[in-house]
């Protein structure tokens, strides 16, 4: 009897306005590609059918968001969407001090600036690209300290974004003096979107106590973080996520946001922190990098729409349904065979471009490759996150190559996934006569954004 297809999980929303979309010929494609060097953010949207690069600034707003923009307050200075805009985040996460920016790396570029110097050792369960690219710029070393299944793609633990706890307290105790600061990305987006349990949390908020360093969150995916932590930490499944998410703030000192994920909107961030001398400093920085303290680089209709989008973003129908369709394509790909980081994250499926392409040697960019190829066969755009975008490294040789699907926020259907899922089936079943690139062009710095690329 044939294995019986996986039910799509059921959109919590009804659709009021649709945007056009357009699959190019294989032709066109091709063209495409060659125009683009074979990097698929040179793509232009429009030559994208599925776009999956990032779940970042390209989630759907409600139409409680879109009518939160018409309340703009356009004041330069004491607006009354900064004081909407504030008092929702110290509700959510009680935190004291707020600082607006207009999306996530503006934010971590304040606080790194404020935070780090040059020789300083960064400890963080996994860095993703900007924010280990802000330390190393301030001079200092980004260390990641994930906990070894983090790094195993077939591993099903439940909590992949764990800190390894005695790797964190020998950093502390051997490089005494050079740890500024301990932070935990939640969810881990390197380790494939990975949440971290509140166990693990206490713990790392605990040794840095006892240490006398300040524990700080990126909080970007906070949300699903914390609906993984009610469904699979003991204890925790009566409460809401909101309770889930004053236990996990209460532990740390303060947190960088991009509002483009769990704000659900298209631009916007901030930083937080118990810290008035720390606020001050970051202040002065905010007024000459970003604008004045009650706008921080965005419209102040922008700051009104975070405040209602970080209220949406901890509904437990959207959150529910927003992981069950990532888990709706693993398991499709499941089904096929085809190798991904196990289990599924909170915002999208990391191929296992290694396991999937594994004729093709690391330093033939095996993840590129793929990504590539998923663009030929179906429109697909997708991300490296692998050797392209972090090289070898100071733990080079633990770093995986992955591909990953984001998926947007209220964006696509069940509909558009399973037809994501046959690419990705098609290009499985052909995937020996996938050829690897070289690097022909790239940059110093977060090289992916840019780089050129010529098959092999």
């Amino acid at each position: 009897m044939a294995a019986r297809p996986p039910s799509p999980p059921v959109e919590p929303y009804r659709i009021k306005v649709v945007e056009k979309i357009r699959l190019l010929t294989r032709e066109e494609r091709e063209s495409a590609l060659q125009r683009a060097h074979f990097n698929l953010f040179n793509l232009t949207s429009d030559e994208v059918y599925i776009d999956l690069l990032t779940d970042s600034g390209t989630s759907a707003m409600s139409d409680r968001q879109w009518g939160a923009l018409m309340t703009g307050d356009e004041s330069y200075a004491g607006s009354r969407n900064f004081q909407h805009f504030e008092r929702t985040v110290k509700e959510i996460t009680g935190f004291p001090y707020i600082l607006p920016a207009h999306q996530g790396r503006a934010a971590e570029n304040i606080f790194f600036s404020s935070m780090v110097k040059r020789g300083d050792i960064i400890p963080n369960n996994m860095h993703f690209d900007t924010t280990q690219e802000h330390v190393r710029r301030n001079g200092a070393l980004p260390l990641n300290v994930a906990i070894k299944e983090a790094y195993d793609p077939t591993s099903n633990h439940p909590f992949k974004g764990n800190m390894d706890l005695p790797m964190l307290q020998r950093i502390l105790k051997d490089e005494a003096g050079k740890v500024p600061l301990v932070m935990m990305t939640l969810t881990n987006n390197t380790g494939g979107g990975q949440p971290a349990s509140l166990e693990n949390l206490r713990e790392v908020s605990r040794i840095c106590r006892e240490a006398k360093i300040p524990f700080y969150l990126d909080m970007c995916r906070w949300a699903e973080n914390a609906f993984f932590i009610r469904e699979r930490e003991p204890g925790q499944a009566s409460l809401g996520i909101a309770e889930i998410g004053k236990e996990m703030f209460g532990l740390a000192e303060g947190a960088t946001m991009s509002a483009k994920k769990d704000g659900l909107v298209n631009i916007g961030g901030f930083v937080a922190t118990r810290d008035p001398a720390l606020f001050d400093k970051m202040r002065e920085l905010l007024i000459v990098y970003e604008g004045f303290p009650t706008y921080g680089g965005l419209a102040r209709r922008d700051l009104e729409a975070i405040a209602v989008g970080l209220k949406e973003a901890m509904e437990l129908d959207y959150l529910s349904h927003r992981i069950s369709q990532v888990r709706y394509l693993g398991k499709i790909l499941d089904e096929a065979g085809v190798p991904f980081l196990h289990p599924p994250g909170g915002h999208g499926i990391y191929l296992d471009a290694g396991a999937f392409l594994s004729h093709i040697p690391r330093e033939n960019l095996p993840g590129q490759a793929l990504a590539v190829e998923l663009y030929r066969e179906g429109g697909v755009r997708s991300v490296e996150i692998g050797g392209v975008m972090f090289g070898s490294g100071s733990d080079g040789k633990d770093r995986m190559e992955l591909v990953r699907l984001a998926i947007p926020r209220r964006v696509y259907t069940s509909s558009h996934l399973a037809y994501v899922a046959e690419v990705v089936k098609s290009v499985f079943a052909r995937r020996t006569s996938v050829k690897g690139f070289k690097m022909a062009a790239a940059s110093e710095s977060l090289r992916h954004f840019t780089a050129h690329f010529e098959p092999l």
